[in-house]
């Protein structure tokens, strides 16, 4: 529904980034950069945080007060002020709620920042509650008597709004049962999600004498030496084992609750909440999936064959999926040098698109280096149009990591860009949220590939940019499909840690293909993915996003006129259009069954240039 979100709206993660990059504690200790939060509050006991949630707490009353029970009545022109009058409010609580998720996120190890983060929720979730009637009162105004006041200038600025808030008229609940539901979800769901992030913040690993974060574990799997990746596959297993009782408990307990939830909405399965809010029709997720499925021999089987005849092995072992290719360059990418890598990239394509990612490199907006505590991966946060976004990177220093911040900097080009449109219409849906940032990664890619002149260095280059599609295509829709079984067999009762296991393991041979053995130890791999406890089935975005992107990088390779003008404007349009619309001046329509096939054609292609090699 159409609720004050209590976690970021928009908060994106590239394809398992956390897993994917090279460890570097020297880095870390580099002094490179981290954000300040000022431009959302100096503090957590900021007296300016204070007022604003006095003062959205006075207001939620009165606008309660003043339209509550009245809006089937109202005018178009009033019912436009109305809307922007609960944007408003809206706002300074997505300002407070984002300051607290991003301080929970630099650091959700520290017991102050938890309090303060589990106080924030629940003092936003208590402000909701007088907002909650608004649009559930939206949803019970006839087609017909909406229609009239559309008529009205004023309203029709919000007919994209009213659009995407009346989809979910067929799953509303009484008002009551509604309120009942978001006053809960801070002692329910938004609990298990906290429970989840601090116990992967506290785990430490017993490492080569050391002991170490689960993202500094993971981070070795991409070692160029096989006994550091298999001591920290290893090692990663064995804490995650320990630990397991309690992310499958987790798990459990999640996906009952969103199994009632779906079942009060009367949605027809698991993933068609999260298909609804992604404004994408259920029939175009599943030709998605269905194409990539189809694609594992081809896209994933066939890499992997390659990349275990290029390491000398018969079979690969889960830590080889991510190691460097023999021969691979171990250099490290300063931090200088990946920004200017990242901003030639976009300045080329475009210098509108240069001017906004230099805002971002050259203020504090982003927060860098790993660090205890912080969360794995990385994101970018939109925060709230009167402020910025702000984006978090662990940066290690390998290509990989240059492509994390050439992805985040597209979520923030688009972040900015779409804030024109104001708090409410600027938010897109994940499935083109995703678009922008798979896009600067294409467009850094082959910026590097240009530029670099050394044969090996470019197969080094190509595999790389073949293995993250992998990620963001290949495995996400595994994940997806993971999620699918998970959830199916809940319904069934509560799941072992076993009974998840097999379902992990059961899908990773499936996409990843016959090349690898995997061992036991990774039955527990499943258990450290945020996107399965924040998001349920957001995964399949990335996908969308990849192959989306690839039909678009084609149109923009054939040398389309006007393709960076349409390409901003698509941007600039936020959450006003639907994909159709956004995709038809480019000639694309994600509805045709031959569009996906155009994205994996891509992949391939770059595959039969490493088999040519």
């Amino acid at each position: 529904m159409q609720h004050t979100t209590l976690f970021p709206r928009f908060q994106q993660f590239p394809a398992l980034a956390a897993e994917t990059a090279v460890s570097s504690p020297s880095l870390a200790a580099a002094g490179l950069p981290r954000w300040d939060l000022s431009a959302l509050y100096v503090s957590m006991d900021d007296p300016a945080l204070t007022r604003d949630l006095a003062e959205a707490e006075k207001n939620a009353k009165a606008f309660a007060a003043r339209y509550q029970g009245k809006l089937a009545g109202l005018s178009g022109a009033a019912l436009a002020a109305a809307i922007a009058e609960n944007e408003a409010i809206d706002e300074i609580l997505g300002k407070a709620g984002s300051y607290a998720s991003l301080l929970f996120a630099a650091n959700s190890s520290d017991p102050a920042i938890s309090r303060f983060s589990q106080s924030i929720n629940e003092r936003l979730t208590d402000i909701s509650g007088d907002l909650l009637f608004f649009t559930l009162e939206i949803n019970r105004i006839d087609d017909a008597a909406l229609d009239e006041k559309l008529k009205d200038p004023a309203l029709a600025h919000w007919a994209p709004f009213l659009r995407d808030t009346r989809l979910f008229r067929p799953h509303q609940l009484s008002d009551d049962v509604e309120k009942v539901l978001l006053e809960k979800s801070v002692t329910g769901a938004q609990s298990w999600c906290r429970l989840f992030d601090e116990t992967i913040a506290a785990l430490r690993v017993p490492l080569d004498g050391q002991s170490v974060t689960v993202g500094e574990a993971l981070n070795r799997l991409s070692d160029t030496d096989r006994s550091v990746r298999e001591r920290a596959g290893k090692a990663v297993g064995a804490v995650f084992a320990d630990n397991i009782r309690l992310f499958a408990l987790i798990t459990n307990t999640l996906a009952k609750d969103k199994a009632v939830t779906d079942g009060l909405r009367h949605f027809a399965r698991p993933t068609s909440s999260r298909n609804l809010s992604n404004m994408v029709e259920d029939e175009v997720v599943d030709a998605l999936v269905s194409a990539v499925r189809a694609d594992y021999p081809r896209l994933a089987h066939r890499y992997y064959s390659l990349k275990a005849q290029w390491m000398g092995l018969d079979k690969l072992e889960h830590w080889d999926r991510n190691a460097p290719l023999p021969g691979t360059e171990d250099r490290k990418i300063p931090w200088d040098e990946a920004k200017q890598i990242v901003q030639k990239a976009y300045t080329d394509f475009d210098p509108r698109m240069g001017k906004v990612i230099n805002t971002f490199l050259t203020n504090p907006w982003i927060d860098v280096p790993p660090a205890p505590g912080k969360s794995p991966g990385a994101f970018a946060h939109p925060t709230v149009p009167s402020a910025h976004p702000f984006i978090l990177l662990n940066y290690h220093g390998r290509t990989r990591d240059v492509m994390t911040l050439a992805h985040e900097l597209g979520h923030g080009v688009h972040q900015v860009l779409a804030a024109k449109q104001g708090y409410f219409l600027s938010n897109t849906p994940l499935t083109l949220a995703e678009t922008a940032s798979v896009f600067g990664e294409m467009l850094t890619f082959q910026s590097l590939l240009d530029a670099e002149q050394d044969p090996a260095r470019k197969r080094t280059l190509l595999a790389g940019k073949v293995e993250d599609m992998l990620n963001t295509v290949v495995r996400q829709i595994a994940f997806y499909e993971f999620e699918t079984r998970v959830h199916d067999a809940r319904k069934q009762g509560e799941l072992l840690p076993e009974q998840i296991g097999a379902i992990w393991q059961q899908v990773q041979t499936e996409s990843l293909g016959p090349a690898f053995n995997f061992t036991p130890d990774y039955d527990v791999f499943w258990a450290y993915i945020p996107h399965f406890i924040h998001s349920p089935f957001y995964v399949y975005a990335y996908a969308f996003g990849d192959c989306l992107v690839n039909a678009l990088y084609g149109v923009y390779s054939d040398g389309a006129p006007g393709f960076a003008d349409k390409y901003i404007a698509m941007l600039e349009a936020g959450g006003t259009l639907r994909h159709k619309e956004l995709l038809a001046p480019f000639g694309l329509d994600a509805s045709d069954p031959q569009f996906w096939r155009k994205g994996l054609d891509v992949i391939s292609g770059f595959i039969d240039q490493l088999e040519q090699v």
